[in-house]
């Protein structure tokens, strides 16, 4: 009888191990969920101060991760408005928008611009730069 227990009590310490092996490789195999944009930055180029109009751009970024992304805030900078953004989850392999618009001043100047998202990243949250100038159009000088 005695030997009978000592084989139960095995049995049930190897399924114990076997759990807490399959439970831990598992965890250790996913990422979570990872925001990823699409495009690293945005290039507006060369605009001109006798052509600026109001700005609308549209973000888009993926989950690259293996679990749900979900999108907390996203806020740009320097008066730039954030429109609207994906607030639903985004399951591995889904793809979100942020729409988002500004308005420049008709002066010459350099454009440096961002656009923050937080989300369920572990890594925290991720930054899109928006970048380039603005120029005054040179005019051919009439003789």
């Amino acid at each position: 009888m005695f030997h009978w227990q000592n084989r139960n009590v095995m049995k049930k310490i190897s399924s114990l191990f076997c759990i807490l092996a399959f439970t831990a490789t598992m965890l250790y195999g996913q990422t979570g969920p990872k925001l990823q944009f699409v495009e690293q930055s945005i290039d507006l180029g060369t605009l001109y101060t006798d052509s600026l109009s109001l700005i609308r751009l549209e973000v888009a970024f993926i989950n690259a991760g293996d679990q749900p992304l979900l999108v907390s805030q996203a806020r740009g900078c320097c008066g730039t408005r954030v429109r609207s953004y994906t607030s639903t989850p985004l399951n591995p392999g889904e793809k979100g928008m942020v729409q988002l618009e500004f308005r420049l001043a008709p002066r010459p100047q350099s454009i440096n611009r961002s656009l923050t998202i937080t989300s369920n990243d572990e890594s925290g949250p991720k930054i899109m730069r928006i970048k380039g100038k603005v120029l005054e159009r040179k005019i051919a000088e009439s003789s």
